[in-house]
């Protein structure tokens, strides 16, 4: 014998003052299977009706920044940096999201050339900070990634740069540099990549 289901639905009326309020779930089903010794199973649809508003649970569209696009001010020295030569920050980002592939000087030099090619460096430049967000689940905001590479390129490198950074991932260290400052931290040594203090010889 094959499952046996029952479907029914409910309505229930609350007079409140002049008003009344109305609640409907449908497709509310019972379902009993021989092979599990008859136990009944209530199973009730996904998306539930309340006064015509959907109660079905909000798509997940990504965690915050932890910096916001306009917030250059944040790290100075980064944010002259990039308005000087945006293409020194893209290639510290491209070598960290790459873990090493893409070395900081070539992808320097690709984002150089596509520079005076149309402007068409906002290609890769998108196509990086879709990784990152993808990495971490970031939301797209408050721009799309290629409207925020074709208009605010170099406020878009800040920011992920700063993402980075404030994931311990610094792209100023570079990946050989971050891994060695990690291994540092892993053997109990959290200052092995920050040079020695300056030495003196006394008499």
């Amino acid at each position: 014998m094959g499952k046996v289901s029952v479907y029914f639905s409910f309505h229930s009326e609350q007079n409140l003052g002049d008003q009344m309020g109305k609640v409907e779930a449908t497709d509310v089903a019972v379902e009993t299977d021989p092979k599990q010794g008859g136990e009944a199973v209530v199973s009730f649809p996904p998306v539930a009706q309340a006064g015509g508003v959907s109660l079905a649970p909000p798509t997940f569209v990504g965690s915050p920044w932890s910096t916001g696009l306009f917030d250059c001010h944040e790290d100075k020295t980064n944010a002259v940096m990039t308005s000087c030569c945006p293409c020194v920050t893209f290639g510290q980002i491209a070598e960290v999201l790459d873990a090493g592939e893409l070395t900081s000087p070539v992808g320097t030099f690709i984002y150089l050339l596509m520079m005076p090619a149309l402007c068409s460096q906002w290609i890769m430049g998108s196509k990086y900070r879709t990784k990152l967000r993808t990495r971490y689940g970031l939301v797209e905001a408050p721009y799309q990634d290629v409207f925020s590479h074709i208009f605010c390129s170099c406020c878009s490198l800040c920011q992920e740069f700063r993402e980075l950074r404030n994931r311990d991932l610094d792209p100023a260290l570079g990946w050989n540099g971050i891994l060695a400052r990690q291994q540092g931290m892993q053997y109990g040594y959290p200052h092995a990549t920050n040079p020695p203090s300056v030495q003196s010889m006394s008499k």
